[in-house]
């Protein structure tokens, strides 16, 4: 009996144990030798995208991170440390020895303190829980990234999202020989605020506000324009339709109406602005699409005995999530969010302009034409009911080919006046990428914008082809199926430990 135990023992510990360890030592030893790893994620988030490795390739010179960040963070920030770590390692992997990084502690030296600080690295205030009480530290959570005498920084890392593009668009920054330079024309000189925009861009590109009362420079790469009015005086109407003809390249946010919200009405206006957009296969409809899928505004309504802000869909502003998938500058995006925008109508123009929809209203959508009624309230304003037709393009692109020159001209248009504004869409963070992409489109850099897009998603149910009792039917799924698989497999367990054990029994009776 003894000698069977001390057989079954070597059989099942000892035998598979030393082949564990010498499978384990083989690959400590090529691991030595031979970096990867195994990315199972969506997106292959923990590895770096081609677009990342090419710009990673320009890096001719040692260049420098420096990581501050603090210790004894909460769980969510302590995960963002790792991860940063994690594709730091991968960008110093990849660059055989020119990219090097270093973590530092802050908060544990006074002179660390002021390193960071010095840097561009700011300290931020985080509640944390210390001996079962929330207190307000102040942390650092940011990169300093050197090359040669040039420095540019991440002053927070507060989420993972987007990450891999923040770092690597700042080496990218760093490490060109030339500059590409966005031109922002205010036309009208209402300085129309796009201040959050501007910052974004300023991150990536030099950013030069544009006078159209002068010829624009040529070395704008991308021209954008918005907040337009009215007409432009003859010079600048030419400046700005030479620099098209020349094969400039433009991001147009406007439509032909104003949007009055204290009056709760809107206008149409006239601009030779819009024009300049018909050589390219545009033109601007004077009416307002609306969209069952929108954003809310507060309505202050009568509650019994007290008047309440209520909170009620509101059309005028829609949630844009179907786009063209065909398209590599909007493939990837889950929404983005105008403002009063109007309809995109394409016309038929010659050989030399290709035009490519971008992303358009639901099939739950409507246009309001001539009288304006502004009101959220369906009982003031009934149209907002009858929301059943297709969808309205309100953002596109075209190619325009100048005969005489061979010289292409792109534009990106968008139908709402207040996509870039603070006030309106440049302060959504959902429209950043689309925004970026569109620059960066432009520019010529169309492998960042996959890069860009690689995040993290949202893996809600579409709600224009999920019923009510087909949410329903996945929410006791979703309960139900994990607690059976679990209850099944202990099952399954049993069952097999009983028949081994039946089996030893049978043996050695």
């Amino acid at each position: 009996m003894d000698k069977i135990k001390n057989i079954d023992f070597k059989k099942s510990v000892l035998i598979p144990g030393v082949i564990l360890f010498f499978i384990l030592f083989l690959l400590n030893g090529i691991s030595r030798n031979k970096f990867f790893r195994i990315d199972l994620t969506d997106n292959n988030m923990y590895s770096l995208s081609t677009s990342s490795e090419s710009v990673v390739e320009q890096v001719d010179d040692l260049l420098t991170m420096k990581v501050y960040f603090s210790d004894d963070l909460p769980g969510e920030y302590a995960n963002n440390r790792r991860y940063l770590q994690d594709i730091l390692e991968e960008y110093a992997a990849i660059s055989k020895g020119k990219i090097r990084f270093e973590f530092f502690v802050p908060n544990s030296d006074d002179e660390l303190e002021k390193e960071a600080q010095k840097s561009g690295v700011q300290p931020v205030q985080l509640s944390v829980i210390e001996r079962d009480e929330a207190v307000v530290k102040n942390v650092f959570m940011g990169v300093a990234i050197y090359f040669e005498d040039k420095r540019e920084v991440i002053p927070l890392v507060l989420s993972t999202t987007g990450l891999e593009y923040e770092i690597t668009t700042r080496i990218k920054k760093l490490v060109e020989k030339d500059k590409k330079f966005v031109g922002m024309v205010d036309p009208d000189n209402d300085n129309v605020l796009t201040n959050t925009f501007s910052q974004i861009l300023r991150q990536r590109y030099e950013v030069r506000p544009i006078d159209l009362s002068n010829e624009i420079p040529n070395n704008i790469n991308v021209l954008i324009l918005t907040g337009v009015k009215d007409s432009l005086d003859v010079n600048k109407y030419d400046h700005l339709k030479n620099f098209m003809y020349n094969g400039g390249n433009m991001f147009v946010a406007l439509n032909p109406l104003s949007v009055d919200l204290q009056t709760q009405k809107a206008e149409a206006f006239q601009s030779d602005v819009f024009d300049l957009l018909k050589p390219y296969g545009f033109t601007l409809t004077e009416n307002l699409v609306l969209d069952k899928n929108c954003g809310r505004v507060n309505v202050m309504q009568d509650m019994g005995f007290m008047r309440m802000n209520v909170p009620m869909e509101y059309p005028f502003l829609p949630i844009i999530r179907t786009f063209n998938k065909d398209e590599d500058l909007v493939n990837g995006l889950e929404q983005v969010h105008v403002f009063f925008s109007t309809e995109i109508q394409f016309d038929s123009v010659g050989t030399n302009v290709n035009t490519v929809p971008l992303f358009s209203s639901s099939n739950k959508s409507g246009v309001m034409t001539g009288f304006y009624n502004l009101s959220p309230d369906p009982k003031q304003n009934p149209q907002l009911r009858n929301l059943n037709q297709s969808g309205k393009v309100i953002a596109a692109r075209s190619d325009l080919t100048n005969n005489e020159t061979g010289l292409v001209s792109q534009l990106i248009l968008v139908a709402d006046n207040r996509f870039l504004t603070d006030g309106g869409g440049g302060g959504v963070p959902e429209n950043h990428i689309f925004m970026m992409n569109a620059i960066d489109f432009l520019m010529g850099d169309k492998d960042l914008m996959a890069l860009r897009s690689r995040e993290i998603t949202d893996r809600s149910l579409n709600e224009e082809l999920v019923t009510d009792d087909a949410k329903s039917t996945w929410k006791w799924i979703n309960g139900l199926l994990p607690s059976l698989l679990i209850v099944g497999f202990g099952f399954w367990r049993f069952q097999m430990h009983k028949r081994t054990m039946k089996l030893i029994e049978e043996m050695y009776d």
